[in-house]
């Protein structure tokens, strides 16, 4: 497929955010907490893992720490970001750092989140309320929950709905800016691919893995457990391991049994550097090749399943991967069709299709914007990291024959349909792909890591109080 089809492919698929699950999830990774130097990973849809009051003692009236360009940053906000990220760390079986070292570099990427949304809003960037509340309806759909359950969930958990929306909007506003300003610059050479690949050729064949995609089933281990308990969990793990190898569908059993926050995706938590997961995941999965099974795997959260979606030995793709088959509607925005309308016109269409009132196809061909139309949406075939973040990670947790809701790309705004999956063999030419987005993530993320200590460089910023 080209580009004359949908142009949002061949772009690397990056973690664009955690998904609350059974208020565990948090807002940032073991790698991403210990590098806020003031390079921050891209914000996450995210949901406190639980209230600030039952998380810890009875706190001291609220008092500012610091101001970016006249807006603060009141100590309960560092507070609450600091639980999550603690959280996180522990669930993911990393180590903590020091508690005020962890508290200083949690206030850094605060600061620095805060001047990236006065831009965009100085910019005039704006996010409707329908892009709002298809985001609301993403993180309860891949939780497979209902958003009155969400809601009870908000509220038993002490968080104000409005606010949870009104953090969404910003982090999706946040996420437009990079988009304009960092991603869409970057783009990767013919004969940048050609070097890479010459490299990789002449390394050692014994080198470490760079790059995993790993899918993982939690089977969680309560804080207080009992000896007991954490036997019972660790004999229920090994007979999850078991159907696992004994043919049972991975994705199908993570949905089923797992509390980590990639349940909703099938377990798979994303191809990305071997650094940056945690190193427990690496050795155990040190030996296998795609396909393979390891654990279960003993963290601070629990017992983990791990499954090799993919492994890139000296940097290059592995011989088997999970593709995609799936199909589009896009409808691009222009001044007669603003952002709100074609949310609204799509979600009708789902209503149709799904009432058996309409054709998925046939609505393809009539009204979308993309090349793809005249085959009435068909994608093709998709190896991982040939669509947008934004678009691709809503697919992947969609089950097969699943439409998904509106979705918002920096395309336009898409009804995302799963055909089918099934593992394949790299050919040579999805092989330089596949380096592409490989690449081209690498030079996005060091252009971000740039991009955003200007944009922290620029902004006022004045330290009040240390946190508390």
């Amino acid at each position: 497929m080209t580009n004359s089809r949908f142009s949002a492919r061949f772009l690397p698929a990056r973690s664009f955010g955690a998904v609350w699950v059974l208020l565990l999830t948090l807002p940032m990774g073991l790698a991403q907490a210990q590098s806020l130097k003031p390079s921050p990973s891209p914000l996450r849809l995210s949901v406190p893992a639980t209230s600030a009051s039952a998380a810890a003692p009875q706190r001291q009236a609220d008092f500012i720490v610091a101001v970016v360009n006249s807006e603060p940053i009141t100590n309960n906000e560092v507070r609450l970001k600091l639980m999550r990220t603690e959280q996180q760390l522990q669930q993911q079986g990393g180590a903590l750092p020091p508690r005020n070292e962890l508290a200083r570099q949690v206030l850094e990427r605060m600061i620095s989140d805060k001047a990236q949304l006065q831009m965009a809003r100085t910019a005039g960037m704006r996010v409707d309320d329908n892009a709002v509340e298809a985001a609301v309806q993403a993180v309860a759909s891949q939780n497979q929950i209902s958003l009155d359950e969400l809601r009870r969930r908000l509220k038993v958990d002490g968080i104000d709905y409005n606010q949870f929306r009104s953090e969404l909007r910003d982090e999706l506003l946040v996420g437009r800016l990079r988009q304009r300003e960092v991603e869409a610059k970057v783009t990767v050479s013919e004969q940048e691919i050609d070097q890479y690949l010459s490299e990789q050729a002449g390394s050692s064949a014994g080198a470490a893995p760079q790059a995993l995609n790993l899918a993982e089933i939690l089977l969680a281990v309560p804080e207080n457990a009992t000896p007991e308990q954490v036997v019972a969990l660790q004999a229920k793990a090994q007979q999850v391991l078991e159907r696992a190898r004994a043919g049972e569908d991975f994705a199908a059993l993570a949905k089923e049994f797992s509390g980590s926050a990639s349940r909703g995706n099938g377990g798979q938590m994303g191809l990305r550097s071997a650094d940056r997961y945690p190193p427990l995941f690496v050795e155990a999965t040190q030996s296998q090749r795609a396909g393979g099974l390891a654990g279960p795997v003993r963290s601070g959260a629990g017992f983990h399943i791990l499954k090799v979606l993919e492994k890139r030995q000296g940097g290059l793709p592995d011989a088997v991967i999970t593709q995609t088959h799936a199909r589009h509607i896009l409808l691009r925005l222009t001044p007669q069709l603003s952002e709100a309308a074609a949310v609204e016109k799509l979600a009708g269409f789902k209503k149709r299709i799904l009432a058996g009132q309409a054709d998925f196809a046939a609505l393809a061909r009539e009204n979308s914007q993309d090349g793809s139309a005249k085959d009435g949406g068909d994608l093709g075939w998709a190896a991982p990291g040939m669509f947008v973040p934004e678009f691709e990670k809503v697919m992947n947790g969609l089950a097969s024959n699943q439409i998904s809701d509106p979705l918002v790309s920096r395309f336009g705004v898409h009804l995302v349909q799963v055909l089918e999956r099934r593992e394949a063999q790299l050919s040579a030419r999805d092989q330089r792909e596949m380096v592409r987005g490989m690449l081209r993530e690498k030079k996005q993320a060091e252009a971000y890591a740039l991009w955003a200590q200007d944009i922290r460089g620029r902004a006022y910023v004045e330290y009040r109080e240390v946190p508390q």
